[in-house]
């Protein structure tokens, strides 16, 4: 099999090779199920097979290992072996970006308390023995911090009612949401350890209400007390702002672990992301020549390349060689992200159930926002133009979807819709949507949509967005 530019469907741009020969291998360790700790072949296999250097194989095995799709394994017997991976990952990468891009505290609020209700009514549907513990033991922890604030805190509340939903892609987007809050928090002012005990105690107090609910299997009540919380935590936290009239939050990323398990050159290229947001470089910047940067990180050549491959794969930042050239930040593309979301999500078997939950509760959130107030004419054509666009690529109307979701301004709840309709295209398509009557019928709904949201008619908007889901489910 020969990799060029280009062979992999729906590329936004023309990848690098090694970056071909990762994704084939990453679509063939998902076709084939997760084999985990099944060998895919040694090197030498592997090179002949894609037809491509030693160097462009090595660099493919670095991103596959950085994703923690696969790695290799030296001696008799070795190869590359397909590797379980890991939720921390791709969390990790979708908060920094975050940070990078920017997201103000109410679009936080907004796709908080659109996302945990829904997980505390799904946890009290399913609620287990195990899990009752699991939530009581968190709350009894909270309640032991009130007097004494050196505790350790251990898993965090909310991520745990993410995790108890029973739903992987809820549970993943939760953990995001939560991990933008705790790291926004930690730039907050001091409060004087009276007033931080009664926010300990209001807050021990609200989730041990939650939790009772959840016990209860009153998803009704559970929904409703975790949305009355979030409403406290937000109002909270835009009072704690450091800088009340930025409307956009900047936080200092905390800095790798080195003792979490990470190869070197993982930890470099956190370091030099981090570095990068914190000091606010800007997009076509020069960071450092090589030799300022192996001064600066004080590591070896071959690590600092290699973390410099990890930083391009994340459209952080790119060596440019000649005179005048250096690494050069790049403009912030979660495209690697999404990728590496859809990888785990695949790998853990998310239902299509459970994707169409998580996706229209956005969806219907993003033509919530865009009816609520006046559209621009700009907003309109941009409307008009991706529905044709929809309709011309034949890709079942994710461009009308996303732009959607671009038009009503939350960034966390945009790029989540990215992340839904990338596992809804590797679910691929009926023969229904490919057929022309199932053009025809997405082009005839995504029009009643758009009549709708032109006119600001929210709840036939709404209804009009709900049917058209259920029937691309259907399909």
């Amino acid at each position: 099999m020969t990799i060029s530019e280009g062979d992999v469907p729906g590329s936004v741009a023309p990848q690098k090779l090694a970056a071909q020969v990762a994704r084939q291998l990453e679509n063939e360790i998902m076709d084939r199920k997760w084999p985990i700790g099944e060998v895919l072949g040694s090197e030498t296999d592997l090179q002949a097979r894609f037809k491509v250097s030693r160097s462009i194989l090595r660099e493919a095995i670095r991103l596959l290992e950085h994703q923690q799709v696969a790695r290799m394994r030296r001696g008799p017997g070795g190869g590359l072996v397909v590797s379980a991976p890991d939720t921390s990952l791709p969390i990790r990468a979708l908060v920094i970006y975050l940070e990078y891009i920017g997201v103000s505290v109410e679009d936080l609020g907004r796709a908080r308390m659109l996302l945990e209700p829904l997980a505390a009514r799904l946890a009290a549907e399913t609620v287990t023995e195990s899990s009752i513990d699991a939530l009581r033991a968190i709350v009894n922890e909270e309640h032991a911090r009130i007097a004494d604030s050196s505790i350790a805190s251990g898993k965090d509340f909310h991520a745990m009612l993410g995790q108890l939903s029973g739903n992987a892609l809820l549970q993943m987007f939760t953990e995001v949401v939560t991990g933008l809050s705790t790291r926004y928090l930690q730039t907050s002012r001091r409060i004087a350890e009276g007033a931080a005990r009664e926010a300990r105690t209001h807050v021990a107090n609200r989730h041990s209400e939650i939790v009772e609910a959840v016990i209860a299997g009153d998803g009704a009540a559970a929904q409703t007390r975790v949305t009355t919380h979030l409403e406290e935590v937000i109002t909270w936290m835009l009072a704690q702002k450091i800088h009340p009239k930025v409307e956009r939050m900047r936080t200092r990323p905390v800095d790798p672990d080195p003792k979490s398990g990470d190869k070197l050159a993982e930890i470099v290229a956190g370091r030099i992301h981090n570095d990068i947001t914190t000091e606010d470089w800007q997009v076509g910047e020069i960071l450092g020549s090589e030799s300022d940067l192996l001064t600066r990180y004080g590591v070896s050549r071959a690590v600092l390349r290699e973390s410099l491959q990890i930083l391009e794969h994340h459209s952080v930042a790119r060596m440019r060689r000649g005179p005048g050239g250096g690494l050069v930040i790049l403009a912030p593309d979660p495209t690697a992200n999404i990728r590496a979301m859809a990888l785990y999500l695949n790998y853990r078997g998310l239902s299509p159930d459970d994707l169409f939950v998580v996706h229209e509760a956005i969806a219907l959130e993003c033509v919530h926002t865009l009816t609520a107030g006046e559209l621009s004419p700009d907003t309109a054509s941009r409307l008009r133009e991706a529905l044709d666009l929809s309709t011309e690529q034949g890709d079942s109307g994710d461009l009308f979807h996303t732009e959607i979701a671009e038009l009503a301004g939350n960034p966390i709840l945009s790029l989540f819709l990215r992340i839904t309709t990338e596992l809804r295209a590797r679910n691929g398509l009926s023969d229904k949507a490919r057929s022309a009557q199932g053009a025809s019928d997405v082009r005839d709904a995504h029009e009643k949509i758009l009549v709708a949201v032109l006119a600001g008619d929210e709840g036939l908007a709404q209804h009009r967005m709900r049917r058209h889901l259920q029937d691309l489910a259907t399909w």
